[in-house]
Parts: structure tokens; sequence; C-alpha cells
């Protein structure tokens, strides 16, 4: 019983570990990616929207977005686009560039 709980738990400790890594992994936004899919009028995929952050657009020296709209930055670029839809309404800018 106890060998049993205890494989217990370095298993859940193992799946643990591993999920915090893959999370860490796709959550850092701030290295750059091209997408050449992403352009005026394209939609973004919903998992690059939800796992990118929400940018305060003045501390950046974005445009004001347009209402239902907001600026993320997702895999090192700024993305303008609808918060409901996901339409990108401006071209896409590199961040830190």
């Amino acid at each position: 019983m106890q060998l049993n709980r205890a494989l217990a738990t370095v298993a859940m400790a193992a799946m643990l570990t591993t999920g915090a890594a893959f999370a860490q992994e796709h959550r850092d936004n701030n290295q750059y990616v091209k997408h050449d899919e992403w352009r005026k009028g394209a939609r973004i995929n919903h998992e690059d929207w939800d796992r990118g952050d929400k940018v305060d657009w003045h501390a950046h020296h974005l445009k004001t977005p347009p209402r239902g709209y907001e600026w993320r930055q997702v895999d090192g670029n700024y993305v303008l686009a609808a918060a409901a839809t996901g339409i990108i309404a401006a071209s896409i800018i590199a961040a830190g560039h």
C-alpha cells in the first residue's frame, strides 16, 4: 500500500513538472516568431490570441485601439485585433523594434 502511494506521488510530481515546463515553453511571448499569416483582415488563431499578453498600448507607444479591439503581444509581435472575432485590424509590429 505504501509503495503504491509512493509511486502515485512520484507519477503526480512528474506530470506536474512536465506540465509546468510545457506551459512555460509556450508562454514566452517575448521571443520573436515571424507569422506571415498575420496580416490586416486575417484572423488570428484563438490559441495564439489566448496565450498572448494584453498590452498597455499607451506605455508601448501604440495607436489607440478602436472600440472592441485590443493589442496583444504574441511571439514577440504586437497584434491589434477584435477581441470577439480575432480579425486583425493593423499590420503586425515586432515588439521591441
